[in-house]
């Protein structure tokens, strides 16, 4: 089970905050990683148990879905939605407003996923896999897989199709200054 040591979701050598939609859908690469780390770890413990590549992989998606995953879903609910709400037509703004509800689900999704896998990573003796844990890893991978979906295929293109030079502009430099500090 292959980790890294480079920080996930903070560096893109293909686009630059000054193409933001890129670095939004560069950020979904890293999620469907990710997510594939996690789904690849809760089959790794269900056959082996914890080692220490079961606790480097929990470290890695730990490290993606604490830091970089709030900071994309804040650029999204900053630069993307609201621009929606009020200028998409009726099935676009009920697709962000599902994408909202999504977030929502998320953030809870993780807050279990997060205590099994920081327990799985920290604990000298860490808890067995449960067919509850598997489960909340399956739900929250699912979830994503429906949420990127409707983001690429609908949301983004509309949201791209509103803003102008100088707004994609400004939103990529936001997006930066968030992840400076």
């Amino acid at each position: 089970m292959a980790s890294s040591s480079a920080l996930p979701g903070f560096n893109s050598p293909a686009v630059g905050f000054e193409q933001p939609f890129e670095m939004l859908e560069a950020c979904h690469d890293r999620v469907r990683r990710s997510l594939t780390l996690l789904g690849k770890l809760v089959d790794y413990v269900a056959a082996h148990g914890h080692d220490a590549q079961s606790r480097s992989a929990a470290a890695d998606v730990l490290r993606y879905f604490d830091l970089a995953a709030p900071l994309h879903h804040l650029d999204e609910e900053t630069h993307v939605f609201p621009l929606l709400l009020e200028q998409g037509d009726a099935a676009v703004r009920e697709a962000v407003q599902s994408l909202q509800k999504d977030h929502v689900a998320m953030g809870h999704l993780w807050l279990r996923l997060r205590m099994t896998l920081l327990d799985w990573r920290d604990a000298e003796t860490p808890a067995a896999l449960t067919a509850s844990m598997r489960a909340d890893a399956a739900n929250f991978s699912d979830l994503y897989a429906g949420h990127l979906k409707t983001e690429e295929g609908l949301v983004f293109p509309q949201a791209r199709a509103r803003l102008d030079a100088t707004s994609l502009a400004a939103m990529g430099r936001q997006m930066q200054a968030r992840r400076q500090g």
